[in-house]
Protein backbone atom coordinates (compact mmCIF):
# COMPACT_ATOMS: atom_id res chain seq x y z
CA UNK A 1 0.00 0.00 0.00
CA UNK A 2 1.38 3.34 -1.35
CA UNK A 3 2.11 6.65 1.07
CA UNK A 4 -0.68 8.25 -0.93
CA UNK A 5 -3.27 5.17 0.08
CA UNK A 6 -2.38 5.15 3.70
CA UNK A 7 -2.78 8.88 3.89
CA UNK A 8 -6.50 8.91 2.81
CA UNK A 9 -7.46 5.83 4.64
CA UNK A 10 -6.25 7.46 7.82
CA UNK A 11 -8.23 10.83 7.21
CA UNK A 12 -11.23 8.08 6.83
CA UNK A 13 -10.92 6.49 9.90
CA UNK A 14 -10.88 10.14 11.12
CA UNK A 15 -14.06 10.93 9.13
CA UNK A 16 -15.99 7.72 10.67
CA UNK A 17 -14.56 8.43 14.35
CA UNK A 18 -15.69 11.97 14.22
CA UNK A 19 -19.10 10.97 12.58
CA UNK A 20 -19.66 8.20 15.45
CA UNK A 21 -18.92 11.39 18.20
CA UNK A 22 -21.58 13.19 16.10
CA UNK A 23 -24.45 10.07 16.17
CA UNK A 24 -23.23 8.81 19.99
CA UNK A 25 -25.21 12.49 20.84
CA UNK A 26 -28.18 10.46 20.20
CA UNK A 27 -27.90 7.75 22.63
CA UNK A 28 -29.57 8.85 25.97
CA UNK A 29 -28.33 6.37 29.43
CA UNK A 30 -31.23 4.52 30.58
CA UNK A 31 -28.65 2.21 33.13
CA UNK A 32 -25.01 3.24 33.18
CA UNK A 33 -22.61 0.51 35.19
CA UNK A 34 -20.16 1.11 33.63
CA UNK A 35 -18.03 2.00 36.34
CA UNK A 36 -18.08 -1.75 37.39
CA UNK A 37 -15.84 -2.78 34.03
CA UNK A 38 -12.26 -3.37 35.24
CA UNK A 39 -8.70 -3.60 33.22
CA UNK A 40 -8.94 -7.33 31.53
CA UNK A 41 -12.92 -7.15 31.08
CA UNK A 42 -13.55 -8.40 28.27
CA UNK A 43 -16.81 -5.96 26.72
CA UNK A 44 -19.57 -7.03 24.38
CA UNK A 45 -21.42 -4.34 22.12
CA UNK A 46 -24.54 -4.72 20.55
CA UNK A 47 -27.71 -3.19 18.79
CA UNK A 48 -31.23 -4.02 19.39
CA UNK A 49 -34.80 -3.49 18.74
CA UNK A 50 -37.81 -5.60 19.44
CA UNK A 51 -35.61 -8.56 20.56
CA UNK A 52 -36.89 -9.45 23.89
CA UNK A 53 -37.76 -13.10 22.87
CA UNK A 54 -34.15 -13.58 22.24
CA UNK A 55 -32.55 -11.59 24.61
CA UNK A 56 -32.58 -14.08 27.93
CA UNK A 57 -30.66 -17.06 26.01
CA UNK A 58 -28.39 -14.56 24.36
CA UNK A 59 -27.19 -12.94 27.82
CA UNK A 60 -27.06 -16.25 29.06
CA UNK A 61 -24.87 -17.71 26.62
CA UNK A 62 -21.91 -14.89 26.83
CA UNK A 63 -22.16 -14.96 30.48
CA UNK A 64 -20.76 -18.29 30.22
CA UNK A 65 -18.75 -18.00 27.86
CA UNK A 66 -17.07 -15.00 29.50
CA UNK A 67 -18.09 -11.77 28.60
CA UNK A 68 -18.01 -9.84 31.80
CA UNK A 69 -20.21 -6.69 30.80
CA UNK A 70 -22.75 -5.90 27.86
CA UNK A 71 -22.76 -2.45 26.35
CA UNK A 72 -26.06 -2.44 24.49
CA UNK A 73 -27.83 0.45 22.46
CA UNK A 74 -32.23 0.15 22.52
CA UNK A 75 -33.19 1.20 19.21
CA UNK A 76 -36.76 2.48 20.52
CA UNK A 77 -37.64 -1.62 20.87
CA UNK A 78 -41.91 -1.34 22.21
CA UNK A 79 -41.87 -5.18 23.47
CA UNK A 80 -40.65 -4.87 26.91
CA UNK A 81 -37.01 -5.67 25.81
CA UNK A 82 -36.13 -2.13 26.65
CA UNK A 83 -37.27 -2.83 30.37
CA UNK A 84 -35.77 -6.25 30.46
CA UNK A 85 -31.94 -5.16 29.63
CA UNK A 86 -32.60 -2.74 32.20
CA UNK A 87 -32.67 -5.00 34.71
CA UNK A 88 -29.76 -6.88 34.00
CA UNK A 89 -26.93 -6.69 36.66
CA UNK A 90 -24.00 -6.72 34.24
CA UNK A 91 -25.56 -4.59 31.44
CA UNK A 92 -25.31 -1.05 30.51
CA UNK A 93 -28.03 0.11 28.43
CA UNK A 94 -28.62 3.18 26.26
CA UNK A 95 -31.97 4.39 24.36
CA UNK A 96 -32.60 5.85 20.86
CA UNK A 97 -35.27 6.65 18.72
CA UNK A 98 -33.38 8.08 16.06
CA UNK A 99 -33.02 7.09 12.78
CA UNK A 100 -30.84 3.27 12.58
CA UNK A 101 -30.18 4.13 8.94
CA UNK A 102 -28.81 7.25 9.78
CA UNK A 103 -26.95 5.75 11.92
CA UNK A 104 -25.37 3.79 9.51
CA UNK A 105 -27.23 0.59 10.28
CA UNK A 106 -25.83 1.67 14.41
CA UNK A 107 -22.18 1.70 13.12
CA UNK A 108 -22.43 4.69 14.35
CA UNK A 109 -23.65 3.67 17.81
CA UNK A 110 -21.82 1.01 18.51
CA UNK A 111 -18.08 3.14 17.11
CA UNK A 112 -19.10 5.97 19.94
CA UNK A 113 -19.55 3.27 22.33
CA UNK A 114 -16.60 1.27 21.46
CA UNK A 115 -14.64 4.33 21.41
CA UNK A 116 -15.29 5.59 24.62
CA UNK A 117 -15.95 2.06 26.81
CA UNK A 118 -13.44 -0.48 24.67
CA UNK A 119 -10.60 0.72 24.59
CA UNK A 120 -7.88 -1.42 26.02
CA UNK A 121 -10.43 -4.28 26.13
CA UNK A 122 -11.29 -7.08 24.06
CA UNK A 123 -14.74 -6.14 22.49
CA UNK A 124 -16.97 -8.32 21.03
CA UNK A 125 -19.35 -7.08 18.66
CA UNK A 126 -22.77 -8.85 17.85
CA UNK A 127 -26.50 -8.80 16.98
CA UNK A 128 -28.98 -10.84 19.17
CA UNK A 129 -29.31 -13.72 16.70
CA UNK A 130 -25.15 -14.13 17.02
CA UNK A 131 -23.95 -17.04 18.50
CA UNK A 132 -19.59 -17.06 18.69
CA UNK A 133 -18.38 -20.38 18.39
CA UNK A 134 -14.57 -21.08 17.95
CA UNK A 135 -11.83 -23.82 18.47
CA UNK A 136 -12.33 -25.72 21.98
CA UNK A 137 -15.23 -23.25 22.85
CA UNK A 138 -16.60 -26.26 24.35
CA UNK A 139 -13.84 -26.79 26.80
CA UNK A 140 -11.50 -22.98 27.10
CA UNK A 141 -13.53 -20.20 27.64
CA UNK A 142 -13.46 -16.73 26.11
CA UNK A 143 -10.64 -15.43 28.36
CA UNK A 144 -8.54 -18.48 27.02
CA UNK A 145 -8.91 -17.34 23.16
CA UNK A 146 -8.00 -13.50 24.01
CA UNK A 147 -5.02 -14.41 26.17
CA UNK A 148 -4.08 -16.61 23.62
CA UNK A 149 -4.42 -13.82 20.52
CA UNK A 150 -2.48 -11.38 23.19
CA UNK A 151 0.17 -13.57 23.48
CA UNK A 152 0.06 -14.28 19.51
CA UNK A 153 0.71 -10.43 19.17
CA UNK A 154 -3.03 -11.13 16.95
CA UNK A 155 -5.41 -8.14 17.29
CA UNK A 156 -8.47 -9.01 15.22
CA UNK A 157 -10.49 -12.22 15.20
CA UNK A 158 -12.32 -13.80 12.22
CA UNK A 159 -15.80 -15.49 12.79
CA UNK A 160 -17.64 -16.14 9.37
CA UNK A 161 -21.49 -15.83 10.03
CA UNK A 162 -22.86 -19.38 9.21
CA UNK A 163 -26.57 -19.28 8.39
CA UNK A 164 -28.86 -21.69 10.44
CA UNK A 165 -32.30 -23.29 10.01
CA UNK A 166 -34.95 -25.48 10.95
CA UNK A 167 -35.76 -29.08 9.45
CA UNK A 168 -39.10 -28.24 8.04
CA UNK A 169 -40.72 -24.60 7.04
CA UNK A 170 -38.63 -22.28 8.85
CA UNK A 171 -42.47 -21.22 10.85
CA UNK A 172 -43.52 -24.56 11.78
CA UNK A 173 -41.48 -24.49 15.27
CA UNK A 174 -42.14 -21.76 18.16
CA UNK A 175 -39.33 -20.55 19.37
CA UNK A 176 -39.81 -19.77 23.45
CA UNK A 177 -37.73 -17.13 25.17
CA UNK A 178 -34.76 -18.45 27.07
CA UNK A 179 -34.57 -21.18 24.69
CA UNK A 180 -31.46 -22.19 22.76
CA UNK A 181 -32.21 -21.59 19.09
CA UNK A 182 -29.56 -23.76 17.91
CA UNK A 183 -32.02 -26.73 18.91
CA UNK A 184 -34.77 -25.59 16.09
CA UNK A 185 -31.96 -24.29 13.64
CA UNK A 186 -29.73 -26.97 13.81
CA UNK A 187 -29.23 -27.37 9.87
CA UNK A 188 -26.65 -25.47 7.83
CA UNK A 189 -25.00 -25.38 4.08
CA UNK A 190 -22.22 -27.38 4.04
CA UNK A 191 -20.80 -25.61 1.25
CA UNK A 192 -21.85 -22.68 -1.64
CA UNK A 193 -19.50 -20.52 -0.42
CA UNK A 194 -17.10 -17.86 -2.33
CA UNK A 195 -14.74 -15.44 -1.52
CA UNK A 196 -13.14 -12.08 -2.90
CA UNK A 197 -10.50 -9.91 -2.06
CA UNK A 198 -11.43 -6.54 -1.25
CA UNK A 199 -8.29 -4.42 -3.02
CA UNK A 200 -9.36 -1.59 -0.83
CA UNK A 201 -9.60 -2.22 2.81
CA UNK A 202 -7.69 -5.79 2.52
CA UNK A 203 -10.60 -7.56 3.77
CA UNK A 204 -12.07 -10.90 2.10
CA UNK A 205 -15.60 -10.78 0.62
CA UNK A 206 -18.19 -13.83 1.98
CA UNK A 207 -21.34 -14.72 0.17
CA UNK A 208 -22.88 -17.47 -0.18
CA UNK A 209 -25.11 -20.25 2.15
CA UNK A 210 -29.13 -20.42 2.09
CA UNK A 211 -29.56 -16.72 1.90
CA UNK A 212 -27.95 -16.92 -1.52
CA UNK A 213 -28.95 -20.32 -2.32
CA UNK A 214 -33.00 -19.27 -1.79
CA UNK A 215 -33.64 -15.49 -1.20
CA UNK A 216 -30.53 -13.91 -3.68
CA UNK A 217 -30.48 -17.20 -6.32
CA UNK A 218 -31.22 -15.03 -9.04
CA UNK A 219 -28.69 -12.34 -8.09
CA UNK A 220 -26.38 -13.63 -5.90
CA UNK A 221 -23.70 -10.74 -6.11
CA UNK A 222 -27.03 -8.90 -3.82
CA UNK A 223 -26.55 -11.73 -1.16
CA UNK A 224 -25.74 -9.98 2.02
CA UNK A 225 -21.86 -10.24 3.11
CA UNK A 226 -20.68 -13.40 5.84
CA UNK A 227 -17.56 -12.22 6.61
CA UNK A 228 -17.20 -10.52 10.32
CA UNK A 229 -14.55 -9.35 12.34
CA UNK A 230 -16.36 -9.58 15.64
CA UNK A 231 -13.47 -9.36 18.14
CA UNK A 232 -10.79 -6.77 18.25
CA UNK A 233 -8.61 -5.35 21.14
CA UNK A 234 -9.81 -2.37 21.11
CA UNK A 235 -7.90 0.96 20.80
CA UNK A 236 -9.91 4.62 20.50
CA UNK A 237 -8.63 5.46 17.26
CA UNK A 238 -10.39 2.27 15.75
CA UNK A 239 -13.55 1.94 13.59
CA UNK A 240 -16.00 -0.18 12.13
CA UNK A 241 -16.61 0.52 8.53
CA UNK A 242 -19.77 -1.16 7.33
CA UNK A 243 -21.23 -3.46 10.40
CA UNK A 244 -18.48 -5.85 11.23
CA UNK A 245 -17.44 -7.05 7.87
CA UNK A 246 -14.67 -4.44 7.71
CA UNK A 247 -12.30 -1.56 10.58
CA UNK A 248 -9.85 1.28 9.74
CA UNK A 249 -6.66 1.00 10.60
CA UNK A 250 -6.21 -1.67 7.34
CA UNK A 251 -3.94 -4.09 8.90
CA UNK A 252 -7.01 -5.87 11.11
CA UNK A 253 -8.87 -6.85 8.05
CA UNK A 254 -5.66 -9.17 7.65
CA UNK A 255 -7.52 -11.79 9.87
CA UNK A 256 -6.46 -14.41 6.98
CA UNK A 257 -2.97 -16.33 5.85
CA UNK A 258 -2.45 -14.34 2.66
CA UNK A 259 0.42 -17.02 1.51
CA UNK A 260 -2.42 -19.84 1.79
CA UNK A 261 -1.68 -21.00 5.77
CA UNK A 262 -4.26 -21.07 8.02
CA UNK A 263 -5.34 -18.52 11.21
CA UNK A 264 -7.10 -19.25 13.78
CA UNK A 265 -11.10 -18.35 13.05
CA UNK A 266 -14.47 -18.86 14.35
CA UNK A 267 -17.99 -18.81 12.90
CA UNK A 268 -21.13 -17.02 13.94
CA UNK A 269 -23.96 -18.92 14.09
CA UNK A 270 -26.61 -16.95 12.79
CA UNK A 271 -30.16 -17.88 14.38
CA UNK A 272 -32.23 -15.26 12.43
CA UNK A 273 -34.18 -18.33 10.21
CA UNK A 274 -36.77 -18.90 12.84
CA UNK A 275 -40.60 -18.34 13.48
CA UNK A 276 -40.32 -14.93 14.33
CA UNK A 277 -38.91 -13.96 11.19
CA UNK A 278 -41.82 -13.76 9.14
CA UNK A 279 -42.76 -10.75 11.45
CA UNK A 280 -39.84 -9.29 11.59
CA UNK A 281 -39.89 -9.05 7.92
CA UNK A 282 -42.83 -7.46 8.00
CA UNK A 283 -41.71 -4.81 10.19
CA UNK A 284 -38.85 -3.98 8.93
CA UNK A 285 -40.28 -3.46 5.70
CA UNK A 286 -42.76 -0.75 6.93
CA UNK A 287 -40.42 1.07 8.78
CA UNK A 288 -37.01 1.25 5.96
CA UNK A 289 -34.60 1.35 7.94
CA UNK A 290 -32.38 -1.23 6.89
CA UNK A 291 -29.95 -1.21 4.00
CA UNK A 292 -30.81 -0.70 0.18
CA UNK A 293 -34.41 0.29 1.14
CA UNK A 294 -34.40 -2.79 3.02
CA UNK A 295 -33.91 -5.00 -0.21
CA UNK A 296 -32.74 -7.98 2.19
CA UNK A 297 -35.77 -7.91 4.31
CA UNK A 298 -38.24 -7.62 1.16
CA UNK A 299 -35.99 -11.13 -0.34
CA UNK A 300 -37.33 -12.73 3.12
CA UNK A 301 -40.40 -11.67 2.60
CA UNK A 302 -41.30 -13.06 -1.09
CA UNK A 303 -38.57 -16.51 -0.12
CA UNK A 304 -40.90 -17.00 2.43
CA UNK A 305 -44.15 -17.25 0.67
CA UNK A 306 -42.35 -19.09 -1.99
CA UNK A 307 -39.70 -21.36 -0.69
CA UNK A 308 -40.73 -21.50 3.32
CA UNK A 309 -38.15 -24.42 4.28
CA UNK A 310 -34.65 -23.79 3.59
CA UNK A 311 -33.40 -27.89 4.68
CA UNK A 312 -32.25 -29.84 1.30
CA UNK A 313 -31.16 -33.33 1.97
CA UNK A 314 -27.41 -32.08 1.61
CA UNK A 315 -27.71 -29.92 4.65
CA UNK A 316 -25.73 -31.00 7.52
CA UNK A 317 -26.62 -30.90 11.05
CA UNK A 318 -24.45 -29.25 13.67
CA UNK A 319 -23.28 -31.29 15.74
CA UNK A 320 -20.05 -29.08 17.42
CA UNK A 321 -17.34 -27.13 16.15
CA UNK A 322 -14.62 -29.92 15.09
CA UNK A 323 -17.45 -30.35 12.61
CA UNK A 324 -16.92 -27.18 11.24
CA UNK A 325 -13.49 -27.11 11.06
CA UNK A 326 -13.13 -30.64 9.53
CA UNK A 327 -15.06 -28.63 6.94
CA UNK A 328 -12.76 -26.12 6.18
CA UNK A 329 -15.67 -23.49 7.27
CA UNK A 330 -13.26 -22.46 10.79
CA UNK A 331 -10.16 -23.27 11.75
CA UNK A 332 -7.72 -23.15 14.99
CA UNK A 333 -4.50 -22.51 13.13
CA UNK A 334 -2.11 -22.68 15.72
CA UNK A 335 -3.49 -22.88 18.82
CA UNK A 336 -3.55 -26.14 19.76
Amino acid sequence: MGLWQSYKLRWRRKGWRARAAVRGRELSRVVDRTSAIRPGDILLFATERDEAVRLPYFLRYYRELGVDHFLVVDNDSTDGARDYLAEQPDVSLWHTARSYKRARYGVDWMNALLGRYGHGHWCLTVDPDELLIYPFCDTRPLPALTDWLDGAGVRSFSAMLLDMYPKGPIAAQRYRPGQDPLEIAAWFDPGNYRSLKNPDLGNLWIQGGPRSRVFFADRPWEAPALNKIPLVKWHRRYAYVSSTHMLLPRGLNLVYDAGGGERASGLLMHTKFLDTLGAKADEELARGEHYAASREYAAYARGLSETPELWTPWSEKFLNWRQLEILGLMSKGEWA
